[in-house]
């Protein structure tokens, strides 16, 4: 429970998905790491594919939308004269991204892909409350699969990636936010539109899901393990929808 609300708010309640002043999750060290490695799987997988398929077809997109964003919820927290928070969400906001994708068979693309959303961090209850400007960005590798022709003027198709999530610092009035960086995938099925045959565009629909805590939900019992405490699971989910503009080569 936030137990002080004064300069500084500190939670004595380690299962708070996110403290006022300090978010949980990974160190600064370990945030270097994943960094690294998602860039490091990222460029592996564009080089594997690029060496594999010579003759593949190249897409650069750039895209823009709207992206609906919801956090977690913890313990209840009561601020007199203001009222009882017990969830932080970001902001639903404009978002927009970048991507590179290979297409080394007529329907298989690998590649990656890169967003960010420009939103504010707020605090949800019998009240709303902002706490502070922030920017989510992600970082994913992925797979797709493209329905029809190579050739065709409609291309259905369906997404999914691996890669990072990370979590922009928020500046308040009590002190930052320090960021964090955490494990994510994406998915994601839209349409894309040739009226020409090298320019295009990109409808789609994608869904970020990223794991931030568990909470205690209860006992499990069995005869050969004994009981145990089982957990919650709770996401940070980004649902965006956007649309852009496609180069093919």
């Amino acid at each position: 429970m936030l137990d002080k609300i004064s300069g500084e708010v500190r939670t004595t309640d380690d299962s708070c998905a996110w403290r006022w002043g300090q978010r949980p999750g990974i160190d600064k060290g370990d945030d270097q790491v994943i960094r690294r490695l998602t860039w490091m799987v990222a460029v592996g997988v564009l080089a594997g594919s690029a060496a594999w398929a010579q003759n593949a077809r190249v897409e650069l997109s750039g895209t823009a939308g709207w992206t609906f964003s919801d956090g977690v919820s913890g313990s209840a927290v009561i601020v007199p004269g203001v009222g009882t928070f017990d969830r932080i969400d970001p902001k639903d906001a404009f978002s927009w991204g970048a991507r590179i994708g290979f297409l080394v068979s007529d329907n298989v693309e690998v590649g990656g892909l890169f967003s960010a959303q420009s939103t504010s961090l707020e605090l949800g209850g019998t009240n709303t409350a902002k706490l502070g400007d922030e920017t989510i960005y992600n970082y994913h590798g992925y797979f797709a699969y493209n329905f029809g022709e190579a050739d065709a003027q409609v291309r259905p198709y369906v997404l999914g990636g691996l890669g990072a999530t990370q979590f922009g610092t928020v500046k308040t009035n009590v002190g930052d936010i320090g960021g964090n960086t955490k494990f994510s995938t994406t998915w994601a099925a839209g349409v894309k539109l040739y009226p020409g045959k090298n320019v295009g565009l990109r409808l789609e629909g994608r869904w970020t899901p990223t794991y931030i805590k568990s909470d205690a939900g209860g006992w499990w019992c069995d005869p050969y393990w004994g009981c145990y405490v089982v957990g919650n699971a709770q996401y940070a989910n980004q649902f965006e929808l956007s649309g852009g503009i496609t180069l093919r080569f």
